[in-house]
């Protein structure tokens, strides 16, 4: 039986996630003995009260944010099995948690770009690993695609800085961006600091910004105003993966560690991000009637009844400004929210295609798979039971 403590975050809905696969691991492979350790006791008893602790219990392995200073290298000393979560920035001499950020940053800057949008920018921290890889990802794809991102980013880590102490200068930088324009945040939290600046500025969102975090913490997604879309994560399969390894080393299977990167999985849209950036005015009732009516059995022909052309007329102009057809662009966001409700729900492939308006579930399972590369009930099982 191991003893594990855990040094976690855990009012953190990543965390959470991270600590739900390590118990899953546990409960299939243990059973594991735990003690939870807030952060505060980090700061109170130092690594060297946590060692004297962890020598006293008799631990077998840790897993937390530590510092990246030389109080690492004691537990690397005391020989005790530990995995880092890089809160701050890798560690060279112990294993991380850690996170393809760089794609994430990428994924996000692909989605608005489908989008149509021409304007970007970036809002994060510059001396936190994950939010500047995240920005770098973001601003490389962007770059490639021809344009810039526009950068505001805090100097100093948010526990110590928060964004209300200095609104003016956010809400100046809200203002003066060009419009409409795309903006990804380094994590939900920032994510809501964007639309609670955008309110208090009268910036309408998403008609002139849209808004997109990271984590799918849904607490913060949902307290914002408009609720916040969001890239998901595989925090779970991460946690996972970090206990089986932590295993390998209290078990002596391996002398050496490795990283633990948790992927990007998918973008969550939400009212911050549903919309199309395009000044066709045409065009834009013809997104805006798609994305109010996606969740019935909507036909080309509902969306040409919405502006005054023929359907020919209608589907030119849709295939200049978009790059797709209507028909394609309606089934590329009904499968968006199919993956949605898949993994939010626990709803059978028959309902969730009932409560899209749907009763072709064959058709709709063929172009699941034309678009995600496998079938509805195999993609649900890769993001809630682990790759």
């Amino acid at each position: 039986m191991h003893k594990i403590i855990l040094l976690i975050d855990f009012s953190e809905e990543y965390s959470k996630s991270l600590l739900k696969g390590i118990t899953k691991y546990s409960r299939e492979h243990g059973p594991w003995v735990f003690c939870r350790m807030p952060l505060f006791h980090r700061e109170t008893m130092g690594i060297d009260g946590i060692l004297d602790w962890a020598r006293e219990w008799e631990a077998d392995g840790i897993v937390g944010q530590l510092y990246n200073d030389v109080s690492v290298e004691k537990i690397v000393q005391a020989g005790i099995p530990v995995i880092a979560q890089d809160f701050k920035e890798r560690f060279t001499d112990i294993p991380n948690i850690t996170g393809a950020y760089r794609e994430t940053g990428a994924m996000g800057a692909e989605y608005f770009l489908k989008k149509g949008f021409q304007h970007f920018a970036f809002y994060g921290f510059k001396n936190i690993v994950w939010s500047r890889e995240r920005a770098e990802g973001f601003d490389e794809r962007v770059t490639r695609a021809g344009y810039q991102v526009t950068y505001f980013e805090h100097e100093k880590a948010r526990s110590s800085e928060l964004w209300y102490y200095k609104p003016s200068s956010l809400s100046e930088w809200l203002a003066s961006l060009p419009k409409p324009i795309a903006i990804m945040t380094c994590d939900d939290r920032l994510g809501q600091h964007i639309t609670e600046a955008c309110r208090h500025s009268g910036i309408r969102i998403p008609e002139e910004v849209a808004v997109l975090g990271v984590d799918n913490d849904e607490m913060f997604c949902e307290l914002s105003d408009p609720p916040l879309s969001s890239i998901t994560l595989d925090a779970e399969k991460g946690g996972y993966d970090a206990a089986h390894l932590l295993d390998r080393l209290i078990r002596k299977e391996i002398t050496e560690g490795y990283d633990i990167v948790v992927e990007p999985t998918q973008v969550i849209t939400r009212q911050s991000t549903d919309i199309y950036a395009t000044p066709d005015e045409y065009i834009a009732v013809s997104l805006k009637y798609i994305h109010q009516n996606i969740e019935k059995n909507l036909q080309v022909d509902d969306v040409v009844k919405q502006v005054p052309l023929s359907r020919r007329s209608l589907e030119m102009r849709f295939q200049q400004v978009i790059g797709y057809p209507i028909y394609k662009y309606i089934q590329n966001l009904r499968i968006e929210k199919f993956s949605k409700k898949l993994l939010e729900t626990d709803q059978a492939v028959f309902e969730i295609a009932m409560d899209l308006g749907l009763n072709d579930t064959r058709n709709i399972a063929r172009q699941f798979k034309q678009i995600k590369g496998c079938t509805p009930l195999k993609y649900r099982h890769r993001y809630l039971a682990g790759k």
